[in-house]
């Protein structure tokens, strides 16, 4: 029974971290909306035939791409691939770059880095069910019925 046991106590942890980052996410913003800081960041437009890999981060409402902050002196590209395999789980070697997409959200001003990753078939993947919790593929007609993320629905409005 230890195995049970210790799959309980890993879901209530993962159950505190989610409202951690919930909790964190809504001061975060408060504080962005005073302040307005500089913010870099990098994602990944995950590309299965047409249609997209969203994620579903536990903190906000809208889904988005994998990725996140850049680290410092960290480059775009390194933080996209890291971002990769702490979300998903995924270990990437190659990105392309899709352009950088700048507007203010959450009341950071942003400058995000888009790399691109094109793949025949989704991988299994590895959700850390902390901060990702949820992922699905969309296909590029039914993005317009879901709520993204201000820099994901600026990327997916300036690519049509």
């Amino acid at each position: 029974m230890p195995s049970l046991e210790r799959t309980r106590s890993t879901r209530v942890v993962d159950a505190v971290w989610r409202v951690v980052l919930r909790l964190g996410f809504r001061l975060a913003r408060i504080w962005w909306h005073v302040r307005r800081p500089h913010h870099e960041g990098a994602l990944v437009a995950v590309y299965v035939g047409r249609a997209l890999l969203l994620v579903k981060p536990s903190y906000r409402a809208e889904w988005g791409f994998p990725g996140g902050s850049l680290d410092p002196g960290e480059a775009p590209d390194a933080a996209a691939r890291r971002e990769m395999q702490e979300e998903l789980g995924l270990s990437v070697d190659a990105l392309s770059p899709a352009g950088i997409v700048r507007g203010t959200w959450d009341g950071r001003i942003d400058h995000v880095h888009f790399f691109e990753l094109h793949l025949d078939c989704l991988p299994a993947l590895r959700l850390d069910n902390r901060e990702i919790v949820a992922a699905q593929l969309a296909s590029p007609e039914e993005l317009t019925g879901i709520a993204l993320t201000g820099a994901v629905a600026a990327f997916i409005g300036s690519s049509r």
